[in-house]
């Protein structure tokens, strides 16, 4: 069952007195890496993951990510660069891939010691495909396992497309597993997240593929997502120009100069976050339905009592879009997260999802959004090229979504 209330999201995701937790369902048994280990995503046993996120949890602290700024805005300076240079011509250039380029150029750095030099070259790393193209077979597997006559068919006619998927996902596993052990064999004093996970090992049983587990998760779940927010918050931004000319003059006033910009001078722009939490609401950057599982005995979800082994989730586009969270739900307005419409019932819209297990790498994330928005505010002037793109008519999604391109020309401010 499907569900789309704020209500849900706490039945669900939270953690409710006297009530057993709603344990992830077998969709995430695809999860395992080369399958041989779990990781934070797939582990659906409750104590094993609190274990997981008790000796994660020190990779994603302030403290830590205090500590691998440098590295995230050496990324972030370099995409700023580079979308100045490639950004001039008549054409414009796809803001989709360039994106796409620096969020999997920061998290490489992190999880492995080395970015993937995206943004160097101006082009997709040959892994960053295969990495997306994985996550499909996870979902074709999940619909597999519910509908094992569909699958016959669809095996037969489709094996060659199954095949391929399969292979790319082999070669994602390889190629992950390859990274962790050459980051190993350094034994380097880097702060990122590998060198946490190496401290952690010391106190706890973590092996190689464990952490490969761990790290092909966080490339996944800390690049697509983060880039397709930035995608969706650009393609507003230049819809909307009084959006635009509002949060050019809350950036320009607020910094004298680009080098201002950093992780905590970021934060006080509440426009800027305004922003960024509007465009994770009408195009959440996870809008899979999470599926967990009534426990025995059957619980109440958004006030109907369901038995026991129900498979039940919160849909988060479904509640992003209803018009009995939001007011006119289909409309960009940033003001909502300021208090300018009471009606809204924002805990509807949850892009990092709910709960013990909920996406550990938010802050990470926030850093991104407000330090890559606030410096290509800060220093360019943008424009759309094709004004005919509409952005949700134009995606697909499965697991996650497939965006389409959006080419955008970029300038010096002027004065």
């Amino acid at each position: 069952m499907s569900f789309n209330t704020a209500s849900s999201w706490r039945d669900i995701y939270g953690v409710r007195k006297g009530i057993e937790p709603f344990v992830k369902s077998e969709f995430y048994d695809g999860g395992n890496f080369a399958s041989e280990a779990l990781s934070i995503v797939s582990e659906r046993d409750p104590k094993k993951h609190a274990e997981m996120r008790r000796y994660l949890g020190s990779a994603f602290s302030d403290r830590s990510l205090k500590s691998q700024e440098p590295l995230i805005t050496a990324c972030v300076d370099r995409l700023v660069e580079k979308l100045g240079e490639a950004g001039t011509a008549p054409q414009g250039t796809n803001i989709v891939m360039w994106f796409n380029l620096a969020t999997f150029d920061i998290i490489g750095s992190l999880a492995f010691g080395k970015d993937f030099g995206g943004v160097e070259l101006g082009k997709e790393h040959f892994w960053v495909s295969i990495v997306t193209k994985s996550l499909r077979l996870g979902a074709l597997a999940d619909c597999f396992r519910r509908f094992p006559a569909f699958s016959v068919v669809v095996q037969k006619v489709f094996s060659r497309l199954i095949d391929q998927l399969m292979a790319d996902s082999r070669k994602h596993q390889k190629y992950t597993m390859d990274l962790v052990q050459s980051r190993l064999a350094t034994h380097s004093d880097r702060e990122d997240f590998l060198t946490k996970m190496i401290e952690a090992r010391e106190e706890d049983d973590i092996s190689d593929a464990q952490i490969a587990a761990h790290s092909s998760d966080f490339v996944i779940a800390g690049s697509e997502t983060t880039a397709t927010t930035l995608s969706c918050m650009t393609y507003y931004l230049l819809k909307n120009p009084a959006i635009l000319a509002r949060l050019q003059h809350e950036v320009r006033s607020t910094f004298d100069k680009y080098e201002d910009i950093n992780a905590a001078t970021a934060v006080p722009v509440k426009y800027l976050k305004a922003v960024a939490q509007e465009a994770m609401r009408v195009y959440p950057p996870l809008p899979f339905a999470l599926p967990r599982v009534v426990p025995q005995g059957g619980c109440e979800v958004d006030g109907h009592f369901l038995p026991g082994g129900t498979i039940v989730s919160t849909s988060p586009f479904a509640a992003s879009m209803s018009t009995a969270n939001f007011d006119e739900p289909w409309e960009f307005r940033p003001e909502r997260w300021l208090g300018d419409n009471p009606t809204d019932n924002l805990e509807a819209s949850q892009p990092f999802s709910y709960g013990t297990r909920s996406c550990m790498g938010r802050s990470l994330g926030w850093m991104e959004l407000q330090t890559i928005m606030a410096k290509l505010v800060f220093r360019y002037d943008f424009e759309a090229v094709d004004q005919d793109l509409d952005w949700h008519r134009d995606s697909r999604m499965h697991t996650l979504w497939e965006k389409p391109p959006l080419m955008v020309r970029f300038k010096q401010r002027g004065n």
